[in-house]
């Protein structure tokens, strides 16, 4: 699947991630919570993005790929293959 980021940049997702590869990148998220308990953040972002990037591009996820993508394109393509990785979860089975 092909993806456009805000920016104009544009990668492709890998079709084939395992369901043990999915689970793993969903359980390395960390939350930052206050103390109401509403979300204030992500624990480790930097890692975590590269994890998932590095997991999830079909293409070029080198050190030199990647450190030519601004921060901004990061977090908007973290976010793009989460949603694509988590479509269908809101749903239970019947």
């Amino acid at each position: 699947m092909e993806v456009k980021l805000k920016t104009g940049r544009t990668f492709k997702i890998k079709e084939n991630i395992s369901l043990d590869e999915r689970d793993d990148l969903m359980d390395s998220i960390e939350y930052d919570l206050a103390e109401d308990g509403s979300l204030t953040g992500v624990k480790m972002m930097n890692t975590t993005v590269t994890r998932w990037l590095r997991t999830c591009i079909d293409g070029d996820s080198s050190d030199k790929a990647l450190i030519k993508w601004s921060l901004e394109e990061r977090t908007d393509a973290f976010l793009k293959i989460q949603k694509e990785l988590t479509l269908g979860e809101e749903k239970a089975s019947k």
